[in-house]
């Protein structure tokens, strides 16, 4: 047993330093961090954009008396309802005939007020009358009410602490962890099969199984890409707390889990270090047994269809807490990472989380040892073919 420990680390140590010490790995630390800072600039440019440009703009062709009104009711509801609430308003010049107005190209409105306050009509096509109408409804009656309408003063009482609310946001960071989680496990573990493959290709695999057993071939890689995904995780994640606490952000002001944050964020680095093993060794399983590289493209898309429906499973779960939903994506293997760390999220429990990982890792050892089984068997049938290309004897 020594021997093969020994000899999966002699593997991930020569898988490890080939990935971290090439030129493109500051590439693959750089990639994910550019949509985000791509999305936070189009972020901000877009909330201006819906907050002004992209508010329908209505005409009102009133008396000039009643547009002031009309005008002074949508500024007074803005400030309360917000900016986005309701449409923006635009003095029109009377018209007998807003139809006309609209169709002409140099108009900036997409319906016109017209009428009076007690009888307001509102002319434009039928999908935006449908969307409008309750507005300028809303508009016409605290403008006739301008003078008797009074703002009703609410008295506060603030709390401390709300238990509605405060589990409200548990659920949050438990969803939030379930999808970083599957995200960089689907993201990551694709590595592991890319790397098989490159070396199958070569002919390196088959040297690596007459040198060393190819269980510890299995483990070895599995541990060099596991070390690989930490070293990527552990920059993305020191640069995301870098952009918070740059952005005046302060860790105490965001809500703890139910385990605390010192406990979850252990419990989270373990669950994905189970939610990558479990896929990465099934991974390895097939990389072992395709011939080609399209075998294994073609094996490994309904994995990842079937990942994806794993955690919409867990994601359903994470609102069903105790139910029968929730305790079979807890047991079963692959989706059990991701219901797991929502529950630390929304239960102080500790043990349970314990029995969770003994469970997934169980799992690996099963399917890692299923896979070289496998790939055993592989190399046993494939060996008339390359066993004798690889140790011939050269020819003059």
């Amino acid at each position: 047993m020594r021997a093969l420990w020994r000899a999966a680390f002699v593997i991930a140590r020569r898988d490890f330093t080939a990935v971290v010490l090439s030129r493109t790995f500051i590439l693959f630390l750089l990639g994910p961090l550019l949509p985000i800072v791509i999305g936070f600039a189009f972020g901000g440019l877009g909330e201006r954009i819906s907050r002004s440009d992209l508010r329908p703009v209505v005409g009102v062709a009133l008396a000039p008396a009643e547009t002031a009104a009309m005008l002074r009711a949508q500024r007074g509801l803005t400030e309360r309802m917000g900016a986005d609430a309701l449409p923006r308003l635009q003095r029109t010049p009377l018209t007998p005939d807003p139809r006309a107005q609209l169709a002409d190209p140099d108009s900036q409105v997409v319906a016109i007020i017209s009428g009076s306050l007690t009888r307001p009509v509102l002319t434009g096509k039928p999908e935006d009358l449908d969307r409008l109408q309750g507005d300028v409804s809303l508009l016409a009656t605290a403008a006739l009410a301008e003078r008797t309408l009074r703002f009703v003063p609410v008295e506060r009482q603030e709390v401390a602490k709300s238990l509605g609310a405060q589990a409200q946001a548990q659920l949050l960071i438990g969803r939030a962890a379930q999808v970083v989680i599957f995200f960089l496990t689907i993201l990551l573990a694709g590595m592991i099969l890319s790397n098989l493959v490159e070396e199958k290709t070569n002919k390196i695999i088959e040297i690596l199984a007459a040198a060393v057993p190819i269980d510890a071939i299995f483990l070895g890689k599995l541990m060099a890409m596991l070390a690989m995904s930490l070293v990527g995780i552990a920059f993305w994640g020191g640069t995301a707390l870098a952009i918070f606490l740059a952005a005046g952000g302060q860790p105490a002001a965001l809500p703890a889990p139910a385990v605390g944050w010192p406990i979850f964020l252990a419990l989270a680095l373990a669950y994905f270090t189970m939610a990558y093993t479990l896929l990465g060794s099934l991974f390895l399983g097939i990389g072992a047994q395709a011939a080609t590289v399209r075998e294994v493209q073609t094996l490994n898309m309904p994995i990842t269809m079937g990942q994806m429906l794993i955690f919409f499973f867990a994601s359903y779960a994470v609102d069903h807490m105790g139910s029968p939903a929730e305790i079979a994506a807890c047991i079963f293997p692959f989706s059990s990472p991701f219901a797991m760390i929502a529950r630390a999220g929304q239960e102080a429990a500790v043990w349970p989380h314990l029995l969770a990982l003994l469970w997934q890792a169980a799992f690996v050892a099963l399917i890692i040892r299923v896979g070289v089984l496998l790939f055993r068997r592989h190399v046993m049938q494939s060996g008339g073919r390359w066993w004798k290309q690889l140790f011939r004897p050269a020819t003059g």
